[in-house]
């Protein structure tokens, strides 16, 4: 080749790799951008709110602000799937007015339609949400958060607010919100379960429009290192023995700091909730789990979704264009320990029939074993390990460029830890990088643990889902390396599933 032409060719070969690199890379492709976890195409997020399942679709609402990726006036933002695993997100359902921003809350299918605003064999889907005005929280008097109604007529496409809001006014509690309503069958009526600062407060109503104040619940029970939020109330069954769960959403208070979903079992009689003990029982332990909630209409399946974000840092994490993801889906269920009825947690089974088995291996009684060799893993994966001995153990999950998440268990201390402290960026708040632990609640040696593992986050769930922990993290690049590690030989059956992107 001539020396005109050598030069005309680098020149023509930099043009095109400046080309290329100048291009922007599509918003599901974006550093950090979870590949099995719901996110917005951009902006801020963070609770989920008026989960409904309704004609074969899951209807998520969110809080969200479009006009940026710190928190702002929430508006409700809307996703649809119809198996748990695959989203689209779809139009803004509610939008601040002269009332306020739209703040948390709840659906549901009014199918008696007992509030007259469905249709003949139309019922109508029914957002029951907080107002909040931030005119009058200025003023100081408390008086700036109340309860307000919309219904939509096409499952969740379009909304008409109740020209009667709000329906219940504040009487005085600067936190008065995020309204979880449900059908109580026996009583005949709608129950909401609302946040009233340090404390849960019930109401009744026979039209969703006209509500009564039942009871009081909390004020000397549970966590209380910070407001409660986002509470649930839903029955559970065990052996045929019907329970009622209560959840409470804290910020902060945390067992690792910051957020998090505690949660109480006992009993309702439509009126008043009564909780079996007074213990403090945790959900999720780790960082990273928060305004946690289910989906209502589903049944006898108990579907819940949290936001996988901690106030403590949610509007500072380096994910650019959109900031805030929700968990993956849990089917929750109810156990009967030495210690009385306990929550348990674990990945949707439609989320791991989707995966397709990439590595099984039998009886390890190694000390260290590599498992998964670089470039195997490339999307997200779920990692099941099953023991048959209670001893110390560490996974090591890791990528090229030397970052690294550590999971594991300590025996001496009978916890499950995950330690972030290597596992990419880390820099943008003060103690991110660190341990957190989680007590194991089980009894006996068999130890189970199943770990999903995204680009930027990792859920625990161990022994049968009594103990789960949800973990954020910033690595360049997905910790696809998976290294089994303990003092001294371990007997193990271990399982990787791969996970094909939900955004392809």
């Amino acid at each position: 080749m001539r020396p005109y032409k050598c030069i005309l060719a680098a020149i023509i070969t930099l043009y095109l790799g400046l080309s290329a690199s100048a291009q922007p890379r599509p918003p599901y492709q974006l550093p950090y951008r979870p590949q099995l976890h719901f996110t917005p195409k951009a902006h801020w997020i963070n609770d989920p709110n008026g989960m409904v399942f309704y004609k074969g679709t899951y209807h998520l609402f969110f809080q969200y602000y479009p006009d940026g990726t710190v928190w702002g006036p929430m508006h409700w933002g809307h996703a649809t799937s119809k198996d748990l695993v695959q989203w689209q997100e779809q139009p803004i359902a509610l939008y601040p007015d002269s009332l306020g921003y739209i703040f948390s809350g709840s659906a549901v299918i009014d199918e008696q339609n007992t509030s007259g605003f469905g249709k003949p064999g139309n019922p109508a889907m029914v957002a029951i949400f907080t107002h909040h005005d931030p005119v009058e929280e200025k003023k100081g008097k408390g008086l700036h958060e109340y309860q307000s109604l919309a219904y939509s007529l096409d499952e969740g496409k379009t909304w008409t607010k109740y020209a009667g809001n709000p329906v219940i006014r504040n009487p005085g509690i600067p936190d008065f919100r995020d309204p979880k309503v449900m059908w109580h069958e026996s009583s005949h009526r709608w129950i909401m379960t609302l946040a009233t600062k340090d404390r849960i407060t019930f109401y009744s109503s026979p039209n969703l429009k006209d509500w009564t104040r039942e009871s009081e619940f909390g004020a000397a029970v549970g966590a209380h290192g910070g407001v409660w939020e986002c509470p649930d109330l839903f029955t559970l069954e065990h052996e045929g023995n019907q329970k009622w769960v209560l959840i409470v959403n804290i910020n902060p208070g945390g067992p690792n700091g910051g957020s998090a979903t505690q949660y109480f079992v006992g009993g309702f009689d439509g009126h008043t909730f009564t909780a079996d003990d007074q213990a403090t029982r945790w959900l999720d332990y780790g960082p990273d789990e928060y305004a946690g909630i289910t989906w209502s209409n589903t049944g006898k399946r108990r579907i819940f979704l949290g936001w996988m974000s901690n106030w403590d840092y949610a509007d500072r994490v380096p994910t650019g264009t959109w900031r805030g993801a929700m968990t993956i889906p849990r089917e929750l269920g109810l156990v009967r320990t030495g210690e009385g009825y306990r929550v348990i947690s674990q990945p949707v089974a439609e989320l791991m029939k989707s995966g397709r088995m990439l590595v099984r291996q039998r009886d390890i009684a190694k000390k260290d074993y590599q498992l998964v060799r670089p470039g195997i893993l490339r999307e997200p994966y779920a990692l099941s390990v099953n023991s048959a001995g209670k001893q110390d153990f560490s996974i090591r999950l890791s990528n090229p460029a030397g970052e690294e998440l550590l999971v594991g268990y300590d025996k001496k201390s009978n916890e499950y830890y995950i330690d972030r402290s290597r596992a990419g960026k880390s820099d943008f708040v003060k103690n991110f990088a660190r341990r957190h632990v989680a007590p194991r609640m089980a009894q006996g040696g068999v130890i189970n643990l199943t770990l999903v593992v995204d680009v930027a986050s990792v859920e625990l769930f161990a022994d049968g889902g009594l103990t789960t922990m949800t973990s954020t993290f910033f690595p360049t690049s997905l910790l696809g390396q998976v290294q089994v590690s303990s003092p001294a030989p371990w007997k193990a059956d271990i399982q990787v599933t791969g996970f094909k992107s939900i955004w392809k």
